[in-house]
């Protein structure tokens, strides 16, 4: 078997393999400029040839320094593999002494299959630069050692570096991953930058680097997942019309590429009319092929017609712009301003602006392609035009939401940015808060406060029989937590789930491996895991089921432009909530678990831990999942109850209050410091 091969081989190359070239076929990351001087490239070099054999450096210093200079990055392009195609094949293919393993390797290949990544010979999978490894040795040497070890052995992942298997217990995660730690003062979009060409830390984002992303499915991040946009677009349109129905409603975003790829589904999931901006044809296309995207045109005054034309029909469709969204905002400005039409009703942003130095968001002024160039040999006047499109984007936001527009920012930095370009987007003179509120303070807070978030399952096989097994699982669990009584709260979330899942296969959302991914609180949770779990050991289900969720969640993470920016008790900036979560899912034995400096708002402006869990049928994975599910979402929740300080008598997260309340009703070991 090639596989067999493939993993056997990975960690020695006897020779220097034949150079690969980069695939044209797929889209590359934009080039990077490194900011080295003479002794760090020195260094770079050094950090990079460490992985070859010494008889080879001479031969491969030349090219490795080619590589930083033309790509800003040393990527080892040459040992790109070649041999088999990338993806997540069923695990009793690969070579492995324990499942948990293999399904590790099932999900690094799904994470840098060419239908999921970005930029899949850079190994970046979504968000501009959401990296996997660092470079091509490190995927090899990571697969080896999956390859070969015990359940009493743990592998540590450094940012992308795999150190080494360290011996352990089976009680141990089998893998521990880091991505991004360092020391708070350096952590900064300059030293980003610097150790990044050194190829000493990497950018995991939330669940590139964690191995844990299901393609664009996957809310996991939080935009860009098609369960998790639907439930954000539902409860905006509640937000502004008391109702989530999208018929005859207009929602304009943009971005198509890796988390926001999701946006069009989503949008005609939800019965409205989506209009999504792109500037890369590529992403537009490959959306179409995949069936998201219904329409696409680079014609602004078209895009126009075709929303009075939808509108008036009410009828769902999905309409990609191939240009960029100011341009079609600063259109919808026009049209307002000429005859008082306002042709959109709610709003957001979805381009990777926590990453506008490497192209996460581009100017006006340039094409995809002349960004790149820009990006590579003027980055100071690339700069300045992205702060003038930023500007000229709040510009138009401003005076269509004086219309009645509701736009809300999606955590992807934008507003962040856009008030550090000099943008008009603070509030009364502020310096810190936003016009615009972020779309956990106003739309997904209350869903955490309640404990619900982003939780998934993955089937090992790669059976789509699996996978609708699952589905009718979860169906089953979901409608007996509503017929057991919950608060109307919960139920309201529990509708939309069994609405979500009812309809999933029907949609077609699967890319890359067997996944789906559901909002649920931590009695779904535990329950669904139960029911996975015993349909695997009775045989109805074949294989395996990985069990992940979103670092964007209850507990995961900590950002104040983001998860936490509706905690209000002074600690928004402080990450012990992130940070425990990781350390408290090692604890109790989750598969594995990861803590990344970064994720969808930005380096230095966000602490996430996530996890991953192998689901065999044992009692012995059972009771380990019942402990760290538990934990991963109380922590959260106990945090987000604390935090709701009284303000003019209303008590801010009231919600979380009473979901820790009822949670502490139904285990008696869980005790928490309540607030007064």
């Amino acid at each position: 078997m090639r596989l067999l091969t493939f993993a056997n081989r990975c960690h020695q190359i006897k020779e220097v393999p034949a150079h690969p070239g980069l695939d044209e076929s797929v889209p590359h990351a934009p080039k990077r400029v490194h900011g080295l001087d003479s002794e760090e490239i020195e260094q770079a070099l050094s950090n990079a040839l460490r992985y070859v054999d010494s008889a080879y450096h001479d031969e491969l210093r030349t090219e490795f320094l080619g590589e930083l200079n033309d790509y800003g990055h040393i990527y080892m392009y040459r040992y790109r593999p070649t041999e088999i195609a990338m993806k997540a094949y069923p695990i009793h293919l690969y070579p492995w002494k324990t499942k948990q393993a293999a399904c590790m390797m099932h999900q690094i290949m799904n994470n840098l299959d060419y239908a999921i990544a970005q930029y899949p010979n850079e190994l970046v999978t979504y968000g501009g630069n959401g990296q996997v490894f660092s470079n091509w040795m490190q995927f090899r040497l990571t697969m080896h050692y999956l390859s070969i070890m015990n359940e009493e052995q743990t592998l540590v992942m450094n940012s992308g570096h795999p150190l080494g298997l360290f011996p352990s217990s089976r009680n141990s995660p089998r893998c521990i991953i880091t991505n991004g730690m360092m020391i708070p003062r350096f952590s900064t979009p300059s030293q980003y930058q610097k150790s990044f060409a050194l190829g000493v830390t990497q950018y995991g984002q939330m669940t590139a680097g964690s191995w844990c992303y299901i393609g664009p499915q996957e809310l996991v991040l939080i935009p860009g997942i098609v369960h998790g946009t639907t439930l954000t677009v539902l409860n905006a349109f509640r937000r502004k019309f008391g109702s989530s129905s999208g018929a005859g409603r207009v929602f304009i975003t943009s971005g198509l590429g890796g988390m926001s790829g999701a946006q069009a589904k989503a949008a005609t999931i939800c019965g409205c009319i989506g209009v999504i901006a792109e500037i890369d044809k590529s992403h537009l296309i490959k959306r179409q092929k995949q069936g998201w995207l219904d329409i696409y045109t680079d014609d602004v005054d078209e895009i126009i017609s075709l929303i009075r034309h939808y509108r008036e029909e009410k009828r769902a469709t999905s309409i990609g712009y191939h240009g960029n969204i100011v341009r079609l905002w600063e259109k919808l400005v026009e049209v307002y301003e000429k005859s008082g039409e306002l042709l959109v009703d709610i709003g957001s942003d979805q381009t990777s602006c926590h990453d506008i130095r490497g192209g996460g968001y581009l100017p006006i002024e340039l094409t995809a392609e002349d960004a790149k160039t820009y990006i590579a040999t003027n980055e100071a006047k690339y700069l300045e035009l992205v702060r003038g499109t930023l500007c000229r984007h709040i510009n138009a936001l401003n005076k269509l939401s004086k219309a009645g527009l509701y736009f809300f920012d999606y955590g992807n930095a934008f507003l962040l940015e856009a008030g550090r370009a000099g943008a008009d987007v603070f509030e009364n003179g502020s310096t810190t808060k936003f016009k615009y509120p972020s779309y956990v303070q106003h739309i997904m807070g209350d869903i955490f406060s309640l404990g619900f978030g982003p939780y998934r399952w993955i089937c090992s096989s790669g059976k789509p029989s699996d996978l609708k097994k699952t589905d009718e699982i979860a169906i089953s669990v979901l409608e007996g937590i509503v017929d057991d009584g919950i608060s109307e709260t919960s139920k309201r979330q529990y509708e939309d789930n069994l609405r979500w899942i009812k309809e999933a296969e029907k949609h077609k959302l699967v890319v890359g491996s067997q996944a789906r991914i559901l909002y649920t609180d931590m009695k779904g949770r535990w329950k669904l895991a139960e029911a996975f779990n015993k349909a695997v050991a009775k045989g109805d289900i074949s294989a395996p089921i990985i069990l992940s969720r979103d670092h964007h969640d209850v507990s995961g993470t900590d950002s104040p432009f983001r998860e936490t920016s509706n905690i209000y008790d002074g600690s928004t900036v402080t990450a012990d909530m992130a940070v425990q979560n990781c350390l408290g899912d090692a604890a109790r034995g989750a598969t594995w678990v990861s803590l990344h400096n970064g994720g969808g708002v930005g380096w230095g402006e966000v602490i996430n831990g996530g996890f991953g869990h192998v689901l065999d049928g044992s009692e012995e994975q059972i009771i380990k999942a019942r402990r760290f599910l538990s934990w991963d979402v109380a922590n959260g929740v106990a945090r987000r109850c604390w935090s709701g300080s009284q303000v003019f008598y209303k008590f801010r997260n009231a919600l979380a209050k009473i979901a820790i309340q009822e949670a502490m009703e139904t285990d008696p070991n869980l005790i928490v410091t309540l607030p007064n």
